[in-house]
């Protein structure tokens, strides 16, 4: 249907140019075709707003400087610390879901699981994440909470690197239905896919990468995709909330902007974003502790555009 479009235009730019020369010449071809707002149609279902734990579980071997610059990022999403008044902000990109239908999210830090010894090995599939999930939760099992599975660097999980850099879905229970996460650390195994622009992409332009705000390629890169997925998982958190497309495979508040961070970006540039002076580091966003991230543009449900930040 796009070619069917683009062939339309063509030709009717040509007869343009045919039957009325200096007319066409005045004229720019901005002005025949008028670009269509994106728009994630709402489809009645419940999203996750109000008050949620969230419960992480920590597959395989973090360092404690990993495990903080993930956790300093979750507690920036619904700050109120007074000091951490820097723009932008965590908090600030946030506040975009609360523009999709019943008003705000706050997310708070719960339970929290180390499992170091990998108790269903380095190699996992679906069901194992499931699995964890309901590990993470522990026996309260609390419909109003997200829990998170994180995948340590030498942890490989079904479709990861090639379809997938981390999911959300639901299962439900006795007691309601139960959201759940997961992102693995893609350092070790496809940082071109899943931590860019912090690392050069597998295909495209080859651009030379952004350095990461945290000094860390592969958490850095998580902090994108857990941003991304906890984003689609409040507003489309049971396949029947915020999406366009089929529901198997549907584009959501962050993914329906894949790859821009920053005004000006286009496939293979991130956009304009900030530098610290000190770090060299790329971000756009402020957290607690001082704590600097990069994070990508959210579809705003009022402006029916892809936001950003700066």
């Amino acid at each position: 249907m796009y070619y069917l479009k683009s062939l339309l235009v063509l030709v009717f730019t040509v007869l343009l140019l045919h039957v009325h020369p200096s007319r066409a010449t005045t004229r720019k071809l901005t002005e025949l075709v008028q670009q269509q707002p994106l728009v994630l149609k709402y489809h009645d279902g419940a999203l996750l707003k109000g008050n949620y734990t969230l419960n992480i579980i920590w597959y395989g071997r973090f360092t404690p400087s990993q495990r903080s610059i993930l956790l300093d990022f979750l507690e920036s999403l619904n700050s109120r610390d007074p000091h951490e008044a820097a723009t932008p902000s965590v908090q600030s990109w946030w506040r975009t879901t609360e523009k999709y239908k019943r008003g705000q999210t706050n997310l708070v830090l719960g339970r929290q699981v180390l499992d170091e010894n990998y108790s269903f090995g380095k190699l996992l599939k679906s069901p194992h994440l499931t699995a964890l999930a309901a590990k993470a939760a522990g026996a309260v099992k609390n419909e109003n909470s997200v829990n998170v599975v994180l995948t340590a660097r030498e942890v490989a999980v079904e479709g990861f690197c090639m379809s997938r850099c981390g999911t959300h879905g639901w299962k439900a229970g006795r007691t309601g239905r139960f959201a759940h996460v997961w992102v693995g650390n893609s350092e070790s195994q496809c940082p071109g896919q899943c931590a860019w622009p912090f690392h050069q992409p597998i295909y495209g332009p080859q651009t030379a990468p952004l350095v990461a705000p945290n000094g860390d390629v592969g958490v850095d890169g998580m902090v994108i995709n857990l941003a991304t997925l906890l984003a689609g998982t409040v507003t489309n958190p049971f396949n029947d909330g915020y999406f366009q497309g089929p529901a198997t495979a549907p584009l959501e508040a962050v993914t329906a902007c894949t790859g821009v961070f920053g005004q000006g970006a286009y496939p293979g540039y991130p956009g304009k974003v900030l530098v610290d002076g000190a770090t060299g580091g790329s971000y756009n966003a402020h957290g607690v502790h001082g704590r600097k991230y990069l994070l990508p543009a959210m579809w705003d449900p009022q402006k029916l555009e892809c936001e950003t930040l700066v």
